[in-house]
């Protein structure tokens, strides 16, 4: 059975063009080496070219890696990179009470945007599991 897509190439490229950041890599579910080139300039810009070529093996690891549902990864990152700082990710997310506080405290003073660049890709395969969880249940309960 193949897998419903999770993250877009077009997106993971986009997000490259900032690649020296690690953008590309925090979306794809690798927090480590986008740490990495966010600290190092895309490791001296030479990762972030190489990257030209990985995005779309990264973009079919992470459709094997994450569930897909009602919330849409990319739109969710979108929001996150370019919006971030409002909490706008978070209320996409139905996050209203953490949406909020980022939107009065900038993110929670950008140490919540650093948290969610790592975890965002966590936080919205939980809750589609979630989503999937009740879907599951409620066809169990009418069977």
């Amino acid at each position: 059975m193949e897998r419903l897509q999770t993250h877009s190439k077009l997106v993971g490229y986009l997000l490259w063009i900032f690649g020296f950041t690690g953008a590309h890599r925090f979306y794809f579910g690798r927090p480590v080496t986008g740490t990495i080139w966010l600290l190092t300039g895309g490791l001296f810009l030479v990762g972030w070219i190489v990257d030209l070529f990985f995005i779309p093996w990264m973009e079919r690891t992470a459709a094997r890696r994450y569930t897909a549902g009602r919330i849409d990864y990319s739109l969710a990152w979108i929001l996150q990179t370019f919006l971030g700082l409002f909490g706008i990710h978070r209320f996409y997310m139905g996050k209203i009470w953490t949406g909020v506080l980022w939107l009065c405290t900038g993110g929670l003073f950008l140490i919540g945007y650093l948290y969610d660049y790592c975890t965002l890709n966590g936080q919205i395969d939980e809750l589609n599991a979630e989503d999937r969880e009740v879907v599951r249940g409620a066809m169990l309960g009418r069977a």
